[in-house]
This record gives C-alpha cells, sequence and structure tokens, in this order.
C-alpha cells in the first residue's frame, strides 16, 4: 500500500532540523548523510503504511542485533558488504588498476595478531579429527614476478563450522596464523579441511532472513589477508569447489575466480616430503597483488575487530 500523508514541504522542513542542517558547527557531510538516510526511511513508512507497532518491531529488532552482536553478519547477508566489493572493483576498473587477485568479504569473524611463522607452519591444535589440509601457494605480483616477506594472514573454520575465539572450546588462535613468504613468494601450511557455517538458528539474522525466504548458510572457505610494502593489502578468501553451498553462499561472496580444487593425496614421496602422517587433501591457490597508488593502500580497512586497538 502505497500514501502519502505528510506535506511534502513539512517534511522536508523536519528533515532540516533534525539533520542539523539549519546549524553552522556540524559536519557537513554527516548533516547530508543523516538527513538522506532519515528521509529515505521516512518515504518508506509512507509507501509502506508501516504502523507504529511495525516500527518499534524494528527499532527492537535492532536493539536485538546489537546484544547479539551479529551487524556485522546482517551486513553480509544483505549483501551490503559485497556491494562494498563491487564499488571499489569499479573504482579500479576506471583508474586502469587490473590484474590482482579479486577481493571478497572480509567477515566478521577475523582476530588480530595470530602467531607468524616463516614458510611454512601448522594451523590446527590437534584437537579435532578432521581431514588433514596442505595448503599451499604463491604470492605475485602483476608482472608475475613472486613477492617474498608477504605476510599471509590466514583464517578458517573448523569441521564444524566453528572459529576459535567466538568458540571458547577450541584453543587461542586455533586455525589462525600469519605466514612469512619464502625467497619464492611461497607459503605452506599443514591445517585441516573447514566446513561452511551457518547463521545462528535462533541470531536476529537468521530471524529476518526466514522472513524473507532466504537460508544462512556458507560454503566451505578460507580467508586471506594478504600485505606487502608497496603493494595493495588484498582482502579476500576461496571457496571450496564441490560444496553444496558454492554459488548460494547467503554471504554472496563467491567469485568465479577464487574456487579451489581439493585434490586428494595419497602419494607416499609427497606425504614424507611435506612430513604429514598419511593421506590427505591438497588446497593450492596463488594470489597477485596490485601495486598501491598511495601509501594507505598497504593496510586493511580501518574497522573494528578483535585483538586491534
Amino acid at each position: 500500500m502505497s500514501t502519502t500523508i505528510i506535506n511534502k514541504e513539512t517534511l522536508e522542513t523536519f528533515l532540516e532540523l533534525i539533520s542539523g542542517g539549519d546549524k553552522h558547527d556540524g559536519n557537513n557531510r554527516y548533516n547530508a548523510i543523516v538527513r538522506k538516510i532519515v528521509g529515505d526511511l521516512c518515504q518508506t513508512i509512507e509507501q509502506f503504511d508501516v504502523s507504529d507497532e511495525e516500527f518499534w518491531q524494528a527499532v527492537n529488532y535492532i536493539n536485538f542485533l546489537g546484544e547479539k552482536k551479529e551487524t556485522a553478519l546482517l551486513a553480509a547477508g544483505l549483501g551490503l558488504e559485497h556491494f562494498l566489493d563491487l564499488r571499489s572493483d569499479a573504482k579500479e576498473k576506471l583508474a586502469g588498476e587490473l590484474g590482482g587477485t579479486p577481493r571478497t568479504i572480509e567477515g566478521p569473524l577475523y582476530v588480530a595478531n595470530a602467531p607468524l611463522s616463516s614458510g611454512v607452519t601448522r594451523m590446527d591444535d590437534g584437537d579435532d579429527t578432521g581431514e588433514i589440509m596442505w595448503l599451499h601457494g604463491v604470492i605475485r605480483d602483476t608482472e608475475s614476478q613472486p613477492v617474498s616477506g608477504a605476510v599471509v594472514d590466514v583464517w578458517h573454520a573448523n569441521t564444524l563450522g566453528n572459529y576459535s575465539f567466538f568458540d571458547q572450546s577450541q584453543s587461542a588462535f586455533n586455525l589462525r596464523r600469519r605466514i612469512i613468504t619464502d625467497e619464492d613468494g611461497a607459503y605452506y601450511a599443514r591445517s585441516i579441511l573447514p566446513s561452511g557455517y551457518g547463521c545462528p538458528p535462533d541470531g536476529p539474522t537468521q530471524q529476518l532472513l526466514n522472513l524473507l525466504g532466504r537460508h544462512g548458510n556458507r560454503p566451505a572457505h578460507i580467508h586471506f589477508f594478504i600485505s606487502a610494502p608497496g603493494y595493495k593489502h588484498l582482502t579476500t578468501q576461496i571457496n571450496l569447489s564441490g560444496d553444496k553451498y558454492l554459488w548460494d553462499d547467503f554471504a554472496f561472496a563467491t567469485r568465479e575466480e577464487l574456487i579451489a580444487d581439493p585434490i586428494k593425496i595419497s602419494d607416499p614421496s609427497l606425504i614424507k616430503q611435506r612430513e604429514l602422517p598419511g593421506n590427505h587433501t591438497e588446497v593450492s591457490f596463488d594470489f597477485v597483488l596490485q601495486p598501491a597508488q598511495k601509501h594507505n593502500e598497504e593496510t586493511p580497512i580501518k574497522r573494528p575487530r578483535v585483538g586491534e586497538e
């Protein structure tokens, strides 16, 4: 139902007041953004004849979202985080900055300052009996030259789809490591194959997704921050092929160029070379870093993260 009850001139005067547009000591950008957001919300209330009860249900939902610390999760589920990636892609294309590995969403579950290793590391603490994964690849620049000394910050879920720190049953920094690439730009990690996860079934994000007729599941994936002096910081993740949610990710993070094909390894000589106890799954993925145009491009965007001041 679409209705127009409030006089347009009355609404514009009201928006000017609530956004501080009639003041001279506020931030002009904030004035304009708040006016736009509140104005659009008022128009939505008008267009759909939102009742007072529906409005206060929405307010209480926002409180619930904050209490459960799911605001970032909902931002991913509504595609807003993916939209930011699309905007950054478009800006780079306009600037002619091409050739790097595609970005995709960071998600809400990063923890800073994971243990740092050179070249090779083990990510799991041995408590999970999941299938052993040998993860490796090479970091290169857009001229196909290896980038030695790059920091590969990698994190993923366990076999239940849970992340350490947020899952108190796991040890600190389980399945979270930083690896400094060797002289050939290579990184290597022993870990376990991750599982995908779903939104908490009783949480506010899933509550809204249910109303939209959507699921809240993600495919199995591995997150990466990759950085090196002189290069753009890369925030990305790889999804594992064969997962039922590969092209039905509730967070819209799957990209064609970011799909890895797990390979079963049973070759005794390769098992021995990797110092693994037996058969395992290999996941190989190389990344390409773009040159930084500005110094601040070498670091991730500023946003609240666990473990960062």
